[in-house]
């Protein structure tokens, strides 16, 4: 049952990911059930996979919670080192170019690329590494103060790429480049609540941001086009209007998840069968007077 709900809560995570990117892409680039779906599988997998690996009881609110926001993050993680190092691609219909690029010049060569993803990667686990190191360590610093350090961690290693990928061609932003440590801050504060781990607790806020800014940068300015869109033509000008029809499911996810928090905070736990009303259901009605 558990894992059921591990891959639910993946499809969930990676539903919204595809749904908030295929609002802002759609009217340059079309809607396709193959783009669309890609980050959904990569979500659900994403979910079987760390419930696999870590065996969390799914059954609490908290765990729920915390949860999403680590298939989040690996969904994201995962998808946009495909599109950064490993996919080839156009880079034409784009002002800013997806594939890794210095200075806004794409490296062509795919050897290149793959040795510089792999470097990427080797540097993101050792980061996560060394956050599961300390966890047990007493490093003589109150755990708030852990918590907030550890927790920006995932927001630098954000702004820095994104100021990497961005500001050689759009400029630099300073408020821009604060957003994301300020905001894993926020949600790393919301998840120690939650959970002691901090590796989960970083991971899960970066997870948070990642959907509260592309909500925010979707919902709250939808005729401004993305970043690497910017200044290109619309080219499937129906999809203003046709990808309104994900709205109703993007909002539904995000009350999910915010109900779930609530219950969660509220200190219930939840589980998907529960042994009181199975007992109650169970108990025989007695006659009166029969006892």
């Amino acid at each position: 049952m558990e894992l059921v709900i591990a891959a639910v809560i993946g499809l969930l995570a990676g539903t919204h990911a595809a749904t908030w990117g295929m609002y802002k892409d759609a009217p340059h680039e079309g809607f396709t059930v193959r783009r669309y779906s890609r980050s959904v599988i990569v979500g659900l997998v994403v979910g079987i996979g760390l419930q696999l690996l870590l065996r969390l009881d799914l059954t609490s609110a908290a765990a729920m919670v915390v949860f999403f926001g680590l298939c989040y993050v690996t969904e994201r993680g995962i998808v946009e080192i495909y599109k950064t190092f490993l996919r080839e691609e156009d880079q034409s219909k784009y002002f800013i170019p997806m594939q890794f690029h210095i200075g806004g010049k794409v490296v062509h060569s795919t050897p290149t690329r793959l040795l510089v993803g792999l470097a990427y990667t080797v540097i993101v686990l050792l980061a996560l590494w060394g956050v599961h190191a300390v966890q047990n360590v007493d490093v003589g610093i109150p755990r708030i103060a852990m918590v907030l350090l550890i927790g920006s961690i995932g927001g630098w290693i954000s702004a820095f790429g994104g100021a990497w990928k961005d500001a050689p061609i759009e400029g630099f932003e300073t408020l821009k480049f604060f957003r994301s440590p300020a905001m894993t801050i926020f949600y790393s504060l919301v998840l120690s609540f939650l959970t002691d781990n901090y590796l989960m607790i970083a991971l899960a806020a970066l997870g948070y941001e990642r959907a509260t800014i592309e909500t925010y940068k979707t919902f709250f300015f939808p005729n401004k086009p993305r970043g690497k869109f910017a200044g290109k033509p619309v080219h499937f000008p129906e999809m203003l209007t046709r990808r309104h029809r994900f709205v109703p499911l993007y909002v539904g996810i995000w009350l999910a998840v915010i109900t779930t928090g609530i219950l969660a905070f509220s200190g219930q736990r939840e589980r998907v069968v529960s042994a009181g009303i199975l007992a109650m259901a169970a108990r025989p009605v007695l006659p009166s007077g029969a006892q």
